[in-house]
């Protein structure tokens, strides 16, 4: 159910134990069930039903917070989610509710050190499209460097053979890198697209090749843009929007 896409693994289970699961008209009660392929499964619509009442915040993550839990004094994104912070062009008819920061978690973290969007998400679905090892949503970010003692108009003199290795060619851990998107934003800041999300990837490929990150945002998850939303505030993921 989960490969499918019609829910997390733990929703999966929920489902079974309350008796939500047919498969070709049979009611499921067994974990771990196999299913051929060629079966269908149907889902009782009170699991819908519940599923639809999941909600995904989206948070401009500003310096100084972590995306999941609190660790060295530093207070979790999550706090940032109460009614006061709530951007106020929302746009979405969700009404708060202190339900919605029940199982919220990050999908696709940042670092204490950087900004932008940060998205937290009671959707196993929506986790696993954005951090699920098959996962090929574009995050895009905004990277603020320094080369050497250089800190202005470092695209001039910025090797091109290494910004082609940003581009495809780096290694982590051993294993070789997806293929990135890499261009100048202008002479102090890169524009890059990753399809991947190793922790600190972007900051260790710059070391790579001798760039010092001092800024990193991330403006893009997929479809979805940081847009306007300010530092410090979020807002509900609408209807319309999906990744």
């Amino acid at each position: 159910m989960s490969e499918l896409g019609l829910c997390s693994r733990r929703e999966a289970d929920e489902w079974i134990e309350n008796g939500w699961v047919r498969v070709d008209g049979e009611k499921i009660d067994t974990l771990g069930s196999k299913v051929r392929p060629d079966q269908r499964i149907e889902i009782d619509p009170a699991a819908q039903a519940i599923q639809a009442r999941l909600v995904t915040i989206l948070i401009h993550k500003p310096v100084g917070y972590v995306s999941g839990q609190a660790e060295d004094g530093y207070q979790p994104a999550v706090t940032l989610v109460t009614p006061e912070n709530r951007w106020e062009a929302d746009n979405s008819d969700i009404r708060f509710s202190v339900s919605h920061l029940r199982q919220l978690a990050p999908a696709g973290r940042l670092d204490i050190d950087s900004t932008g969007l940060l998205v937290l998400t009671q959707d196993g679905r929506i986790a696993k499209r954005l951090i699920g090892g098959h996962s090929e949503v574009e995050k895009e970010y905004l990277v603020r460097v320094t080369y050497g003692e250089m800190t202005t108009e470092i695209d001039k003199h910025f090797p091109l053979e290494s910004i082609e290795l940003l581009r495809h060619g780096l290694e982590l851990d051993d294993v070789p890198l997806k293929p990135a998107k890499v261009s100048w934003q202008n002479g102090e800041q890169l524009r890059i697209v990753l399809r991947e999300g190793k922790k600190r990837q972007i900051r260790r490929m710059c070391e790579l090749v001798g760039l010092e990150v001092v800024g990193l945002k991330r403006v893009r998850m997929g479809s979805v843009p940081l847009g306007a939303l300010p530092p410090g505030q979020w807002r509900y993921l609408a209807h319309d929007e999906s990744f």
